[in-house]
């Protein structure tokens, strides 16, 4: 199987790649921009044919890539939801993504590509509807414009298009991310540098700390991936998330137990560790005001109903095989 896969050296793309060198598939034509290099770690124990700089991979679309392939795996994106540069971002997240997708429509190669669940802005309903879609953000509106252009293309599509919104992604490989990195990892780094972890007061009419999102680990965002690669004959427009939101609260929980348990100490209770100063509550950043997403869940119907059928990681679960992952590293994951 040839393949390439997009944003190769990002967090989801690094993953993916590892995940199929686990099935023995090596002939990956890997593409990212290196021009900073925080992400070279996540290539370094993973097996491909060949790397192209995203711009020269770009040049050569235009131009008429040459090869033969077996499916595009899209995962390349700026994905910095305060990004202010417009410019950039549509022509990164959205042009991008429109070349790739007319290159494999010509050639009827399959396309896998990431959506994001940003597209649903501030909505209260995450089912893929257009009138449930309104971005907060340029981000969210590059996701959002690319997801339009593919629906009206899916009914005359001669080959796989599949588009997934993921929600709140953590797990291995996101290091290069800095602060935009999952709140798990924020809060690994936090708590064992000053034995506490901070998260916003209250805000959209939550507590503090009681935001809630669908966050979902990156091991199940993979497996969603391969099950579609295994699957060329199903496209769509799917969510990809756990279809349970869990707060902010209940991430620090799980991440500071997890370190706990790996130090031989016993759990402790959300009250537990607030009282005990090891969860703390820092103002709501007034440039997010308007811009945030207080509550996300995902309705996985279209997903399912697709035929995939596996159950999801909880955050209990996941975060715990994060914080496991991440102390038995050797680098920084």
């Amino acid at each position: 199987m040839a393949l390439i896969v997009t944003g190769a050296a990002g967090f989801i793309g690094s993953n993916l790649i590892k995940a199929l060198n686990a099935r023995g598939v090596t002939d990956i034509v890997a593409v990212d921009n290196l021009q900073r290099a925080e992400k070279v770690p996540n290539l370094c124990d993973l097996e491909i044919a060949d790397f192209l700089d995203k711009r020269d991979f770009i040049d050569l679309l235009r131009g008429g890539l040459e090869g033969d392939f077996d499916a595009v795996l899209h995962q390349g994106a700026c994905s910095d939801t305060m990004e202010s540069d417009g410019r950039y971002m549509m022509e990164n997240n959205y042009r991008y993504s429109l070349d790739l997708l007319d290159w494999c429509r010509e050639r009827g190669i399959p396309f896998i590509y990431a959506s994001s669940a940003s597209v649903y802005g501030g909505g209260r309903v995450f089912s893929e509807a257009r009138e449930n879609e309104a971005p907060l953000n340029v981000y969210g509106y590059s996701k959002f414009l690319f997801d339009q252009v593919v629906r009206r293309r899916l009914p005359s599509a001669a080959h796989q298009v599949a588009g997934f919104r993921y929600f709140n992604v953590y797990g291995p490989r996101e290091a290069h991310k800095g602060r935009m990195a999952s709140v798990a990892f924020h809060f690994f780094n936090q708590y064992l540098a000053d034995g506490h972890v901070r998260l916003f007061e209250g805000s959209g009419g939550y507590g503090p700390g009681e935001q809630i999102r669908d966050f979902i680990s990156v091991e199940d965002v993979v497996r969603v991936n391969l099950f579609f690669l295994d699957h060329p004959e199903i496209s769509g427009i799917f969510n990809v998330g756990t279809g349970k939101a869990e707060s902010f609260n209940e991430v620090a929980r799980a991440t500071i137990n997890a370190i706990r348990r790996s130090r031989g100490d016993k759990p402790m209770s959300l009250g537990e560790l607030r009282a005990a100063g090891a969860i703390e509550y820092v103002p709501f950043p007034p440039q997010l005001v308007g811009k945030y997403q207080s509550y996300t869940q995902a309705d996985m119907s279209a997903l399912r109903k697709a035929g995939y059928k596996d159950a999801f990681l909880d955050v209990e679960q996941g975060v715990g095989r994060y914080v496991e992952a991440r102390l038995a590293s050797k680098i920084s994951v």
